[in-house]
């Protein structure tokens, strides 16, 4: 079994899940008292958030590629970078080191493929949902991206920073998220992507009547697959 390096933190409630998910996965493929061989860096979000939302990327990226190369140097196969927002730096991480960087968006855009959902909705941070880093990947693999409409995308932004990274799941922001979720679709929509790890906690399959591809599953299983030499 391959080691799989984990830059988590950003932030720790989503970085638990993919702890969890990683571990349940080989669990369930090898048999009851097997579990995944894993390091986790976990920086502080807080520099990388100030960070963020300031424009100030390549000090981010600094954060990013000193846990990536901890990662290296501590003997892991593999980074896995816990959160669809700081991908904005991915080439950076790559370029810093020798090992497979596992990007979040080539996962989402198969599982999306291959439900024959050729438009999807793209719900995340407002980096995310307005930037291309993370669109133009599902782009290229022949995906049209719709992202919620400009109060939405406030709405959509607000409530994974001051709830979700805090571990506030509040019904009223379920409910937001759900009429965000009937415009995409109303605009042909055929999937949604959960394209920023908390948001999985907050929406599960049952509160949309659209399929949901939750990026921190779907990292997660590419993290064992890759874990496990599939």
């Amino acid at each position: 079994m391959r080691t799989i390096g984990l830059i988590g933190g950003m932030s720790w409630e989503s970085s638990a899940e993919y702890y969890r998910l990683i571990n349940q996965q080989v669990r369930d493929r090898l048999g009851p008292l097997r579990s995944a061989q894993i390091l986790m860096y976990s920086v502080d979000f807080g520099p990388v958030e100030q960070a963020q939302h300031a424009g100030r990327w390549d000090d981010a990226a600094a954060i990013l590629v000193d846990a990536a190369r901890r990662l290296e140097a501590g003997g892991t196969d593999c980074v896995v970078l816990c959160t669809n927002t700081m991908h904005k730096v991915a080439e950076q991480i790559q370029a810093a080191i020798s090992i497979p960087f596992l990007h979040i968006a080539e996962p989402a855009a198969q599982a999306a493929i291959a439900i024959d959902a050729r438009t999807v909705g793209l719900l995340g941070t407002a980096f995310t949902m307005e930037q291309d880093f993370l669109k133009q990947r599902l782009i290229a693999q022949g995906l049209k991206v719709l992202v919620p409409d400009e109060a939405e995308r406030k709405d959509v932004h607000r409530i994974i920073y001051d709830e979700l990274c805090v571990g506030v799941i509040s019904e009223a922001s379920r409910q937001t998220y759900q009429k965000v979720i009937e415009s995409l679709t109303a605009r042909g929509a055929q999937a949604i992507i959960l394209g920023c790890t908390e948001i999985g906690m907050l929406i599960k399959p049952e509160h949309s009547a659209l399929p949901l591809l939750d990026t921190t599953e779907l990292h997660a299983q590419s993290a064992v697959a890759f874990a496990l030499g599939d």
